[in-house]
């Protein structure tokens, strides 16, 4: 009984050590989840006090996202080199711009009145989520073309022989949509006000006319410095740093920024990849021709894609698949092209003629019986334009020669099924029902028909060739080796080459979305945003990553990087393009100066100037401060406005030397006219609504942490 009672008493003492252990986890999640829930573990970022919420920005994202997947849909061309990954920075940016400009119409009490609203949703509609309820109530059979005719349907379903439940999907959506409008319209009345703050008074706009009628007779000679000779004119430490202290503000960052070294490995198919494609190709040349089947399913599984194509002669792709479509016999088979890319076979199918496109009168019958009844008397005799004052137009509504596609440069449309149509083109010029509900019917009768043309029915398959998971591997394995070799980011920016990768210098900051192809442009490597997180959140200068993986199955990439550097302040003169700028400015200013001192002793004449120079002079009899196609250089401009009569000048500007004579200043009879210089002011004010709003308040970016995982 004794031991059991030692165990008994040793049990409670570890409960007692288990529910203090439990309770400190439980008290220390609980720490954990308060600084989530009321802490920054949510926030994308913050613009002064305003938090924009991780809830919102995905809201935002999917709207970009369903913005630009519709435009693209309607402009495949102008948006096929879209990178998505810009959608996170402009759902931001926007979120940003729209949380400073609500803020400050609160502050400015501004509303939108009951008359406002109704102008700019059916007089003037300014939403464009208005058309999109228009396009659903068609889809749903409901024939509208205005605001006006949407509100009517919606809000009366009754009197239009619909019901209330029928209509309260609608009826949602339109005052959402008003409150939307509200919102918008509020907005664009703050926004003008802010814009009609920025006035030029009258010693501004007399100071543009005075530019513009104050002209000069100038003869010029100009010697750009072209590429110079870093051995002829060298720079030292001093110099470089004398010209960044001068030009420091323009290297002024916003947030922290690290500069990295970057090397990426697009991997592209191997030569034995090529030759396992073209091996494919036979096959799947040799199947179609043995077979009526279209391809086995073992070819599928291989990445082979069929596409039915049924188009006429008019929209057949340019080249070769055109060329082939046009003679070939029916059933047969060829292999159109065939390279790194992939290939493309086509098995010719049929041609047939056919009616591309039909004229059709339309009448919307409202209930379960008139529609017969409309039905007869137009079959009788009445005729479309007709029909609403016999009927009523709360009944029917008519739409006379409506235009249908059947075909486009896509092909079949889908507009009418097979049925329809073939009921419409055999009933002789007779109205028929297309479409009938317990609501209504659509009657129709073709007024009008296109002569039939040729269409061709064929089968095109293609292969998209990528690289083999061994071709993957080994490029990965290669990557591999080399940071295992190069620890530091001093190593791997001078081994890269030598390992035969190229490395880009790049600066990352908080608000950088991905890792850009080229510097300054707007195209990302895919994917990259992991690479951007891993630099923001873990590199520290000197170190470097692992490997990261674009998964696009056409172009796979492999990424690693190394920082070299950090600041918060000013980018330093060992940043690659601040060190290029500066180098390049101090070394031209260098060789101006060394110009200057070659050209002045022959610089008598202007004439003399430019053949020092090796020039042809120029004459600028018009010469007017800031519009000038001879002087491109700001200071130089300035000068040559600046000066009398007289003396040859010879000046170093930004991008070579100048050598001018100013022959005689005038003044042009030019009428003022106080709009035209208001209207130039702000022009060249060229306001920033954004940064207006934004003021002195600070700026926290932190969508990088939520953009991608490790």
């Amino acid at each position: 009984m004794a031991t059991l009672e030692k165990i008994r008493s040793k049990s409670v003492l570890l409960l007692v050590v288990i529910g203090v252990a439990l309770l400190a986890f439980i008290i220390g999640d609980a720490i954990t989840n308060s600084r989530n829930l009321f802490g920054d573990h949510t926030t994308v970022a913050k613009i002064g006090g305003e938090k924009i919420d991780y809830t919102e920005y995905i809201r935002k994202r999917e709207e970009l996202n369903n913005r630009f997947e519709q435009a693209r849909r309607q402009n495949p061309a102008q948006f096929a080199n879209f990178d998505n990954q810009m959608i996170s920075q402009m759902a931001l940016d926007e979120l940003v711009g729209e949380k400073l400009l609500d803020e400050a119409v609160d502050n400015a009490g501004i509303q939108t009145s009951p008359e406002q609203l109704r102008f700019y949703v059916l007089e003037n509609p300014v939403n464009p989520s208005i058309q999109t309820i228009i396009q659903q109530l068609n889809a749903s059979g409901l024939s509208v073309s205005t605001p006006q005719q949407a509100y009517e349907i919606i809000f009366n379903p009754k009197r239009n022989g619909l019901t209330d439940s029928q209509m309260e999907p609608f009826q949602r959506a339109w005052i959402a949509m008003e409150q939307e409008t509200r919102e918008m319209v509020r907005r664009q009345t703050y926004q003008k006000l802010l814009y009609g703050l920025v006035k030029a008074n009258d010693l501004d706009k007399k100071a543009l006319y005075n530019d513009y009628v104050s002209t000069s007779n100038v003869d010029i000679a100009f010697h750009p410095y072209g590429q110079l000779d870093p051995a002829k004119y060298p720079v030292d430490d001093a110099a470089l740093k004398a010209e960044y202290d001068k030009d420091k503000n323009q290297f002024k960052v916003d947030e922290v920024t690290k500069d990295i070294a970057f090397v990426a490995v697009n991997i592209s198919p191997s030569a034995a990849d090529r030759e396992a494609a073209r091996k494919l190709a036979e096959k799947t040349v040799a199947e179609l021709r043995d077979s009526s089947a279209q391809i086995s399913k073992e070819l599928k599984r291989e990445g082979i894609v069929v596409s039915h194509k049924e188009l006429r002669a008019k929209d057949l792709p340019v080249g070769q698949v055109k060329e082939y479509v046009l003679s070939a016999s029916a059933d047969s088979v060829k292999l159109i092209s065939e390279n790194i890319k992939g290939f493309t076979i086509v098995k010719m199918g049929r041609r047939s003629q056919v009616v591309d496109s039909i004229q059709l009168n339309l009448v919307q019958v409202v209930g379960a019986e008139l529609p017969k009844k409309v039905l007869a008397s137009l079959n009788s005799g009445l005729s479309v334009d007709s029909v609403s004052s016999r009927f009523g137009v709360d009944s029917v509504m008519a739409q006379k020669a409506q235009w249908i596609p059947l075909f486009t440069a896509q092909g079949r449309t889908g507009a009418l099924e097979s049925g329809q149509l073939d009921s419409l083109l055999n009933a002789g010029g007779k109205y028929i029902s297309l479409m009938t509900s317990p609501q209504g019917a659509v009657l129709a009768q073709v007024s009008k028909r296109n002569a039939p043309v040729e269409v061709y029915s064929y089968e095109e398959v293609n292969y998209d060739l990528k690289p083999s998971t061994k071709t993957i591997n080994d490029e990965r394995a290669k990557l591999e080796k080399f940071l295992e070799e190069n620890t530091s980011a001093k190593a791997f920016s001078e081994n890269a080459a030598k390992s035969g990768y190229s490395v880009q210098d790049l600066s990352l900051s908080t608000s950088s979305v991905a890792v850009p192809r080229v510097a300054g442009m707007q195209s990302y490597y895919p994917d990259s945003r992991q690479v951007v997180r891993w630099v923001m959140i873990d590199g520290k200068p000197g170190e470097v990553s692992h490997i990261y993986e674009s998964k696009d199955a056409l172009t796979p990439a492999l990424y690693a990087a190394a920082v070299v550097n950090e600041y918060e302040d000013y980018a330093p003169l060992s940043n690659g393009q601040v060190s290029a700028y500066v180098t390049d400015k101090a070394r031209r200013s260098k060789a101006g100066d060394e110009l200057i001192k070659e050209y002045q002793p022959k610089a008598g004449t202007i004439e003399s100037a430019a053949a020092a120079m090796g020039v042809e002079e120029q004459n600028a009899p018009t010469f007017r401060f800031g519009r000038n196609m001879q002087v491109r250089d700001a200071s130089v401009m300035g000068q040559i406005a600046g000066s009398q009569p007289g003396k040859v000048v010879l000046v170093k500007g930004d991008n070579g030397v100048y050598a001018y004579q100013v022959k005689s200043n005038g003044k042009e009879d030019f009428p003022y006219s106080d709009a035209q210089y208001e209207q130039q002011y702000f022009q060249l004010i060229n306001p920033n609504v954004g940064e207006m709003l934004k003021g002195s308040r600070k700026f926290k970016n932190s969508l990088y942490k939520f953009e991608a995982g490790d």
